[in-house]
């Protein structure tokens, strides 16, 4: 019996690909504290429980395939604190960020197209396109230029007749950019000239550091037709669990038939849908104060790798992760010496070799993501593990 190549060709997660030594060495009585996912230790808003058990009913219904009418205008609420307008037909619930991503590669592209990502990116992009027989096309961006974009003329260079859309995460995933109002201009125009369409990843908006703000590519006007926002309750609210995610455009056509695949699959979970929705009703001052939390996290994370010799990173500005070059001619190899022959007083670190997250190969190979999801003390203490193992391992 074959397999598909669809299916062969698909990457592994670097994330979670190194995930069966960490159990190993766990059952082995050595304590892990992983830096490698991004699943925050902050809990999860109670008003998500409290409004699911507060939801009286005597049977669990299909939900509307285009979502909860609750939830869609909770979300639309979100989105008119920041001056952006969406009518309730332009909004669709999807089963986290991840179908999100996937319903809008198989709308907008077909088998052989492409679409435009800067390196390095979101490593399931590929398992979102590549799944779908469409190809991603890395604008490669670099570690000591703060992941930062490259020039207008560096990128239409990469564009072809295959070429669909720009997809990007804003704040960055894994680096921890946010980009700037010039380079989101940048992309509009280039997306105008070119017919593309713009696929703006916004779950970590709301993290942004040191008195920025994330931008929403949907306050970008002239471009509105074309700009197709991915939302999430994973992050930002610390319910990576409930799975819910949305589509927004303001392309009524494209939407009209995104809900075509959101019909195959019948519907999102109800329940989690009611839970998210009081979410997305929490005011900014809850988001206001996980962010100053992930900012002393960051400010730890930073302060230790400035100390470590050898080590390139510039300060990341969004998100909860930063992606750093380590004085190794190997970062995957690092990251399983760490867990298999360093301990300090009987403990390790996890980090996720950063190799898998660009699609050039040969790039990142020398790179890790840090995910700065645990509490500043134990923060502070695994960072402490990773700079003795550095000096261990070159030793």
């Amino acid at each position: 019996m074959k397999l598909s190549k669809r299916v062969l060709d698909m990457q592994e997660s670097p994330v979670r690909k190194l995930v069966p030594i960490a159990t190993r060495v766990k059952k082995q009585g050595k304590k892990v504290y992983h830096l490698n996912i991004g699943q925050p230790d902050i809990p999860t808003p109670k008003v998500f429980i409290e409004a699911i058990n507060n939801y009286d009913t005597s049977v669990i219904k299909y939900s509307f395939s285009q979502g909860e009418p609750v939830l869609i205008n909770a979300i639309r609420d979100y989105f008119e604190r920041d001056n952006i307008h969406f009518d309730e037909d332009e909004i669709l619930i999807t089963n986290g960020g991840s179908e999100a991503l996937t319903f809008t590669t198989i709308s907008i592209c077909d088998p052989g197209d492409e679409i435009l990502v800067p390196e390095p990116f979101y490593t399931n992009y590929n398992g979102f396109t590549g799944g779908v027989n469409v190809s991603i096309k890395p604008i490669t961006t670099k570690a000591e230029e703060g992941f930062h974009l490259p020039s207008k003329e560096e990128i239409t260079k990469l564009i072809t007749p295959k070429t669909k859309a720009i997809l990007f995460s804003n704040p960055g995933n894994p680096t921890g950019t946010i980009l700037t109002l010039k380079e989101m201009e940048m992309l509009a125009d280039i997306a105008l000239e070119n017919d593309l369409y713009i696929i703006s990843d916004e779950v970590y908006r709301g993290f942004a550091f040191d008195g920025l703000k994330g931008i929403s590519m949907g306050s970008i006007k002239r471009v509105q037709d074309r700009t197709i926002l991915i939302e999430s309750v994973s992050k930002r609210y610390s319910a990576c669990g409930a799975r819910i995610g949305s589509i927004a455009s303001k392309n009524k056509v494209l939407i009209k038939n995104i809900l075509k695949l959101c019909q195959a699959r019948l519907c999102v979970a109800t329940l989690e849908q009611v839970g998210a929705a009081a979410l997305y009703q929490l005011p900014d001052s809850y988001t206001d104060e996980i962010r100053k939390e992930y900012q002393a996290r960051r400010d730890i994370v930073y302060k230790t790798l400035q100390e470590i010799p050898g080590v390139v990173c510039e300060k990341p500005t969004g998100a909860f992760y930063v992606v750093v070059q380590l004085p190794v001619d190997d970062a995957e190899e690092f990251v399983i010496w760490m867990l298999e022959e360093f301990e300090l007083d009987g403990e390790t670190i996890m980090l996720s070799p950063a190799e898998g997250f660009y699609a050039t190969p040969g790039l990142g190979k020398n790179e890790v993501r840090i995910a700065y999801v645990l509490n500043t003390d134990t923060m502070a203490h695994a960072m402490n593990i990773l700079k003795e193992g550095l000096k261990a391992y070159k030793k």
